[in-house]
């Protein structure tokens, strides 16, 4: 290992990741007070690394896409972009307007977490995640609930979207960002004006040092023939021959080296975007699509078995719930039936009391007749006896008119107590009659589930002396110059889903801004958009001048 070169690391590492789109990449490390990437054909050893302290390398996307949607091929190269572009936004690296750093959030959010669920996803699950810039948390009067609650609003409308889906659709926001894939460096003009050189995918631009956002010049990678440095003096030569060089100062040599290196990758992507994809490419571009559609069939495969499973349970769901309104039915028949049988027993009782109490009655009235015959018979001889044997007589007759009474009264209510015990017998012959209805009806056979059985869980080159050139080939330039003329018209425009999403979020959160939070950057994104400026409207505005005149005005800055 001590005898490997810068490529034989980095394809271990792409081996590693299963990375095929490997010229995006390289590997990054910190030398003194700026940063350095590895050279392919240069032992690792002999690079200006600190050897004893050691040093660490960083796998990191050095050139970034145009598209990202139409050029990032394998799922695990959007990956890698979506963590360091996302590092780049929640490290202010990238400046990011605080309605879309909510919108980017929601769709990091789907990427992580998957559809949104109610049940599952509730208050404050978002509550360790960072999602959002501090400097966005420190512009606004809010709690992290709110900042949480507007976060999961947009969060519920990207139900479908699969991880892939979600990190692409972050990527599509955030390279129309103005800071997306620029690289900066403080250089200086023949006037020793400071400036600050942005390189990226569509060329080299121009800044004021108090406003990366805005270029004041750009020139396409399609305009410029050759690019050159010696010591720390750079020059770049126009495809226009009739336009003169023009140079610029940087501050060392080293700076000057990644300079090179950034122009010669970038350029080459640009050029290779617009030719006919190479057969490795092609392949990987095939590879892609039959992924997706095996993903995409085995999602729909697993929404149908979801969708199964879900109708299977409200079944069960349904039966159960029927099960036991009928076990509850026939308990209550059952209780009916106790009391029905405990009311029969009941009024059998009274009945047969009723009855003997008749039976006694009718006995003593007898009884009085008798004594009544009895003291006719032996009537006492004197008027007093005579008129106390009329007045017992008297007595005896209102006594047994009153037994008689009461017999036919008991009589009476022997026989309504015996009605009442027929009627508890048949009611409870009916009790009995449907508590069988019930028991016939529990013995029911299970319904069949939906056809198919209940599915299972789814549970560049490297530069080394002080003097060097790069001449672009020239071969495709000018066939190249009216397809790039006819791209600066093309430029992508914002959906307007997306545009009014971005509106909506500003206006809710407007009202709670603190003026006087606001940086320098977030004042300049605010003049932008009142101006009704963009990343591609400025760089199309900034290149409809010829490249003479904005050499001449790069000369006067």
């Amino acid at each position: 290992m001590a005898k490997w070169k810068g490529r034989d690391l980095f394809d271990l590492v792409c081996r590693t990741l299963g990375l095929r789109e490997t010229w995006f990449f390289g590997l990054q490390y910190n030398v003194k007070d700026t940063v350095a990437w590895l050279k392919m054909d240069k032992r690792v050893l002999d690079h200006d690394i600190p050897k004893e302290e050691g040093v660490t390398l960083n796998f990191l996307a050095k050139f970034f896409p145009e598209n990202a949607e139409e050029e990032l091929v394998q799922d695990i190269t959007q990956h890698l972009f979506f963590l360091q572009v996302m590092k780049m936004i929640l490290d202010e690296d990238i400046y990011c307007p605080p309605e879309a750093s909510v919108l980017l959030a929601s769709y990091a959010v789907q990427a992580k977490y998957g559809d949104y669920d109610p049940g599952l996803h509730k208050p404050g699950f978002l509550a360790q995640e960072q999602l959002l810039p501090n400097r966005v948390l420190n512009l606004y009067q809010m709690t992290p609930e709110m900042w949480e609650e507007r976060i999961t609003a947009c969060y519920a409308e990207h139900r479908g979207k699969t991880r892939d889906e979600a990190e692409v659709e972050y990527l599509k926001i955030a390279q129309d960002l103005d800071m997306y894939g620029i690289s900066y460096f403080f250089i200086k003009n023949k006037k020793g004006t400071n400036l600050l050189l942005g390189v990226d995918a569509l060329g080299l631009h121009i800044f004021d040092p108090e406003n990366k956002l805005t270029p004041k010049i750009s020139f396409p990678w399609n305009e410029i023939r050759n690019i050159s440095y010696c010591d720390k003096e750079f020059t770049i030569k126009p495809l226009d021959k009739k336009t003169d060089v023009f140079k610029f100062n940087s501050s060392k040599l080293r700076v000057n080296k990644l300079i090179l290196q950034l122009c010669i990758g970038n350029h080459d992507l640009f050029m290779r975007r617009r030719r006919v994809d190479s057969l490795e490419v092609q392949q990987m571009k095939t590879q892609a699509r039959e992924e997706k559609a095996r993903k995409r069939m085995d999602r729909q495969r697993l929404v149908r078995e979801k969708h199964l499973r879900e109708e299977a349970e409200r079944e069960r769901d349904e039966l159960e719930r029927k099960l036991l309104q009928m076990q509850s039915e026939a308990q209550m028949a059952n209780e009916a039936l106790l009391r029905s049988e405990e009311t029969a027993d009941l009024l059998a009782e009274k009945a047969q009391i009723a009855e003997e109490e008749a039976k006694l009655l009718a006995q003593k009235a007898a009884e009085a007749e008798q004594e009544m015959q009895r003291i006719k018979v032996t009537a006492i001889r004197s008027e007093e006896e005579k008129r106390l044997l009329e007045q017992k007589m008297l007595e005896a007759e209102i006594l047994a008119l009153k037994m008689a009474e009461e017999s036919e009264r008991r009589t009476k209510e022997a026989d309504q107590l015996k009605q009442d015990l027929q009627e508890a017998r048949e009611s409870e012959q009916r009790a009995k009659k449907k508590l069988l209805e019930i028991t016939s009806r529990s013995a029911y056979t299970p319904a069949h589930p939906p056809s198919g059985a209940l599915p299972p869980d789814i549970p560049g080159g490297g530069v080394s002396s002080e003097n060097l050139s790069f001449d672009f080939k020239d071969t495709d330039m000018k066939r190249l110059s009216m397809e790039i003329e006819k791209e600066k018209v093309e430029y992508m425009e914002k959906s307007r889903h997306l545009q009014e999403q971005l509106n909506e979020l500003k206006t809710e959160i407007e009202s709670l801004k603190l003026k006087e939070r606001e940086t320098p950057l977030d004042i300049l994104h605010n003049e932008n958009t009142e101006r009704g400026n963009s990343k591609q409207s400025s760089f199309k505005k900034l290149t409809l001048q010829s490249t003479k005149s904005r050499v001449a005005f790069f000369e006067e800055l």
